[in-house]
Order: C-alpha cells, then sequence, then structure tokens
C-alpha cells in the first residue's frame, strides 16, 4: 500500500486531541485529551456500561474479483507516561511534573485476496510489550513507562453480487487489566488511541459510501460502520485507498496547502490558533515548550512563521460558482 499522498491526512487523523490550546500540560483540556478513536481494554469497557469502546467496525464494498488483493492496516498511539524529578538516595525517582506522551504503532495484516477471505476469515492477533526507560535530562531524571497492548484485527469478505464483495474489519482491544474499576488515566495506558484503518486494494476498486452509484445505493447503506467513518483518499478520482477515521471526513479529504504544521487541535482554524500561541505569555510558553518534542516544534515553528505566510493564512477562495446556480 503505498500511502504517501494521504499520509498527511493520516497523519493528522492519528494526532487529533493530541494537544490542545492552550497546549499547556496544566490546563484542563490536555488533562482530558483523546477523545477521537480510542478503544480501551474490554473490561474497562465493561465496568463503564459500554460507554467506552473496545472495538471499532468497519464495512465497505469493493468491486473485483476473487484474486483481487486486499492491504489492511491498523494505526494507533500508544501512550507513554512521563515523569520527570529527581533521584533520590534509594534510586526512587521524586516527580516533579509528569505527562503522557505517545508513540506511534501500526499493524500490517499481509495480503489476502478477496476468494481467500471470502473462505477463510482472518484473526490477526497483535501485541505491543511493557517497557520502561531512564535516562537524565537538564529538567531532571526522567523516567518514561508503557504498559502492554493486545488485541486482535478480524477480517471477513462477502461476495454480494458478482463481482463486489463488502469487506468488515473490526479492531479489539484485548488488553487484560486487573478488573475494570481503574480511572481513565490507567485505562489510557492499555488503551489503543486514535485507532483508524487504512485499506488497499490491487486489481479492484472501492467504492464510495457517500456517493455510490445509483444502483448500489441500498447496498452501501447496508453497511455497518461502528466509531468509524470510512472515505476514499488519495487524489481525486482515485479508487485504491480507503481510510477508515474515528473523525467524520468527507471522500478525498485534503490539508490546505497554506497551513504550515500540525496544530492538533480539534476543528482547527490554523491563522486563529497561530495568533492565539504569538500572545502567550513567556511563563505559558516555556510550559508549552517542555511538555515534549511535538509541542516544542510547534511553538518554535509558529514564533519564526513569516508575516507573508501568516497573512496566506487568512482566508482563501477555493471555487466560485455563478450566484444562480441551483443549489443541491
Amino acid at each position: 500500500m503505498n500511502t504517501k499522498s494521504i499520509d498527511a491526512i493520516a497523519n493528522a487523523v492519528l494526532y487529533e486531541g493530541y494537544m490542545l490550546y492552550p497546549y499547556r500540560p496544566s490546563s484542563v483540556k490536555n488533562r482530558q485529551r483523546f477523545n477521537f478513536g480510542v478503544l480501551y481494554p474490554g473490561a474497562y469497557s465493561e465496568a463503564q456500561s459500554g460507554s467506552d469502546a473496545w472495538s471499532n467496525q468497519t464495512e465497505c464494498l469493493v468491486e473485483g474479483s476473487a484474486l483481487t488483493a486486499i492491504e489492511v492496516k491498523v494505526r494507533f498511539l500508544k501512550l507513554v507516561a512521563r515523569a520527570t524529578g529527581s533521584q533520590t538516595s534509594n534510586g526512587n525517582v521524586e516527580t516533579s511534573s509528569s505527562w503522557q506522551e505517545a508513540i506511534e504503532c501500526d499493524v500490517t495484516v499481509p495480503i489476502r485476496r478477496l476468494g481467500q477471505l471470502a473462505s477463510e476469515p482472518v484473526v490477526w492477533p497483535f501485541s505491543f510489550p511493557a517497557r520502561r526507560d531512564e535516562e537524565g535530562s537538564p529538567e531532571g531524571h526522567v523516567v518514561r513507562t508503557q504498559e502492554l497492548v493486545e488485541g486482535t484485527v478480524r477480517i471477513t469478505a462477502e461476495l454480494v453480487t458478482n463481482d463486489l464483495y463488502k469487506i468488515t474489519i473490526a479492531v479489539e482491544n484485548l488488553t487484560a487489566i486487573d478488573g475494570g474499576h481503574q480511572s481513565r488515566d490507567q485505562a489510557l495506558m492499555r488503551s489503543l488511541v486514535s485507532a483508524h484503518t487504512l485499506l488497499g486494494v490491487t486489481d479492484g476498486r472501492f467504492m464510495s459510501l457517500l456517493d455510490p452509484p445509483e444502483e448500489l445505493e441500498e447496498i452501501a447503506a447496508s453497511c455497518r460502520n461502528i466509531g468509524t467513518w470510512p472515505v476514499l483518499v488519495g487524489a481525486e478520482g482515485d479508487r485504491d485507498t480507503i481510510l477508515s477515521s474515528p473523525i467524520i471526513l468527507y471522500d478525498y479529504p485534503q490539508i490546505a496547502p497554506e497551513s504550515p504544521g500540525d496544530l492538533f487541535d480539534g476543528t482547527e482554524i490554523d491563522e486563529i490558533l497561530a495568533l492565539r500561541i504569538m500572545t502567550m505569555t513567556d511563563a505559558e510558553k516555556h510550559e508549552m515548550r517542555h511538555a515534549d518534542e511535538r509541542s516544542r516544534k510547534m511553538l518554535e515553528r509558529t514564533e519564526t512563521l513569516p508575516m507573508e505566510h501568516l497573512l496566506k493564512l487568512h482566508g482563501t477562495l477555493r471555487e466560485l460558482r455563478s450566484v444562480d446556480e441551483e443549489t443541491p
């Protein structure tokens, strides 16, 4: 699967909500991040009466034959608890600050033919181990801790008509926890955060679920997507890749070319957020700069943004239409 042309969109989905304005760890908003695409451990979800999802499901349509090849990749963030402080004489760390960083995780299921999937569904387990790292830094002793995360990707295919298949992908968080009575922060450490799925097809083509051909409207409406929103991605007219996102998108979403970089904030408006970052106090910028590497780079990029680039964020006219054109 060649994802180069869609990496910007996929990464925007991956890091949506990672760091929210005012971009300080001490702000309430940044203590309750990651509202999109979180798959909690099953036991935690059950303890919350199912209000917090532990799985998602993508269903889409692909036109092809039994030899058509399908590739599936699941991406998510795994949280890393970072504690900074001074090391005591007994080797423990006296914490002065804490923060949840994140690392990117990919689960790639080997390519399957549609004929194979129709006769033999795939259950693909994955596991990312627990880990603890310690290091010294100018801010003090740093300890980074990761918890074990485990799950499965289930893939099935159903022949709907002679040359049309329905593909179903379910992603499940099967991480074991001690009962379900843990705090949200504890559960997040064992969660799949910003989970989304990429699908690629060879010798076939995906159907749009938003704008299917008239003869396929009923079949498209029967696709059941839970916690995901599958759309076509790539150049306009491409039909070989689908992004199944926890955020509602349209077919062929694009990052505005004027955008200077990630701002992570939901429904972000680059100009407003850039101006707000510029008006932060020195103390606020210091906290933002030392939150983590991504927030530091965002601050540095904004502070060095040339005026002509900032002016380009003010507004761009993309399309002209006649005022008497009938509105669909």
